[in-house]
């Protein structure tokens, strides 16, 4: 038995998301602001992270989300970019 909490996959990406791929430009959090609102949620930002994002890694040049559930890690998907990534830890933190 795996302790890992599987969430299952994103919506179609909007079309604010498909303009934020994996390349950080400057405009990114620009982006992030129509991503966050496109979708209805709060990206949750992080100063300490390389990312910018809470619960997002960069792993090979695609970028992994994953959050604490009841004291375990819960895995949430890699995904092309920070922001989409973010939007899913958004997403996850907002169902607990």
């Amino acid at each position: 038995a795996s302790s890992q909490t599987i969430v299952p996959p994103l919506a179609p990406r909007t079309e604010a998301l498909a303009a934020s791929e994996p390349r950080r430009a400057a405009s990114e959090p620009q982006r992030a602001a129509v991503a966050t609102e496109a979708e209805g949620l709060r990206l949750h930002l992080s100063s300490s992270n390389s990312t910018g994002y809470r619960g997002v890694y960069e792993d090979s040049g695609r970028f992994q989300a994953q959050h604490w559930v009841d004291g375990r890690n819960a895995y949430l998907g890699i995904f092309g970019s920070a922001v989409e990534a973010a939007v899913a830890y958004a997403r996850a933190e907002g169902s607990v």
